[in-house]
């Protein structure tokens, strides 16, 4: 059976939407709102009519009848720690996302904008994977701080998609195999999945693990400490050159990872010394990770928007192909994804779970 989805995915200045029948995309559109549009709401949940009169609009202008559809999903956003899978929107979820009991994120609309249009279409309505999928082990959470426990903040959603899609190409159970998967993009984040879990991530929401174009990476403590009380930055700037200045940002006033390799193509010395410190983070992070799977890696799967470089990809399997074959998913298709999930329940692979 096919099902038709209409996929909500907000973002902090657009919302990305798609219609999907089955796994196949129908209709997709990235909808702009301006800093004015936006500016004009003190907070992320009072722009959920202007979000959703846009959407719905778009659709009337498509000539597409919502009343085909058989769900709406939207993003997750910032609620609880979670495991992963697809989740029912439930009255406790929008409560939670209203206040972003996590934080907030334009995120936090997907799940309240997908159940407002699937309850007016009598429809069920879901979310999948957030990024606040929390599977660590306990090992993983000690930072040797009490005050300061590790949390699981990453690329949840192309993480799970991509593991899926490598065991359901190799006629295996995600639930099975032992899987380093490595999302490159704007950040980095690298997961050790053991067994349909993912059992130990850097937080790469915060910057954490390798630097990233836009993240700083795990820093040395001391002198983030000296700096946080130098009296020279308020916390916000602090904060800012760790995640959206750090990186090649900072290194090189650039966050597009090709910009860098045309300038290493170019002879440019410093250029050449930052990417190379990217691989070198990179295989370490993913050298760890496979210390947490036991060596017993069935396969490394790197994904993101940086996958596309043959380049990038190449240099990697020169430092860790060792541990394990690499496979490449590059790019980061969201909507796809979120249709997957929910394709997921309603065909009784999967049973949608409850947000408590």
């Amino acid at each position: 059976m096919s099902y038709k989805l209409l996929i909500i995915n907000p973002g902090s200045t657009s919302t990305k939407i798609g219609v999907y029948d089955g796994e196949k995309s129908i209709l997709e559109e990235t909808l702009r709102h301006s800093s004015e549009e936006i500016g004009a709401y003190k907070t992320i949940y009072d722009q959920f009519q202007f979000r959703k009169d846009i959407i719905l609009n778009v659709l009337k202008e498509k000539n597409f009848d919502i009343n085909t559809l058989n769900d709406v999903v939207g993003r997750g956003g910032m609620l609880k720690p979670m495991e992963g899978g697809t989740y029912s929107v439930n009255e406790k979820m929008l409560e939670d996302l209203k206040v972003g009991v996590q934080g907030q994120h334009a995120s936090n609309l997907g799940g309240i904008l997908a159940s407002q249009i699937g309850n007016e279409l009598k429809i069920p309505s879901f979310i999948v994977d957030p990024v606040v999928v929390d599977e660590l082990d306990d090992v993983a959470r000690v930072s040797g701080v009490p005050e300061l426990p590790r949390v699981s903040k990453f690329h949840a959603l192309n993480q799970k998609a991509v593991a899926k899609r490598f065991s359901k190409e190799n006629g295996k159970s995600y639930d099975e195999l032992n899987l380093i998967v490595v999302h490159m993009g704007g950040g980095v984040s690298v997961g050790a999945h053991k067994h349909g879990r993912v059992v130990d991530v850097n937080n790469a929401l915060d910057g954490d693990g390798p630097f990233s174009p836009e993240r700083a990476g795990s820093v040395p403590v001391g002198s983030l400490i000296k700096m946080c009380f130098s009296g020279k930055y308020t916390e916000k700037e602090v904060y800012s050159k760790i995640v959206g200045k750090g990186g090649y940002v900072a290194y090189l006033n650039t966050n597009d990872a090709r910009d860098v390799l045309k300038l290493v193509a170019e002879g440019n010395k410093d250029a050449k010394l930052y990417y190379n410190a990217f691989i070198y983070q990179v295989c370490k992070a993913i050298g760890e990770m496979a210390t947490v799977l036991c060596g017993k890696v069935d396969a490394i799967v790197t994904t993101g928007g940086i996958a596309y470089s043959d380049i990038i990809i190449n240099d990697i399997k020169n430092r860790v192909e060792w541990i394990a074959p690499i496979t490449v998913y590059p790019g980061e298709d969201e909507l796809l994804a979120l249709a997957q999930g929910a394709i997921r329940v309603l065909s009784g692979e999967e049973k949608a779970k409850e947000y408590k």
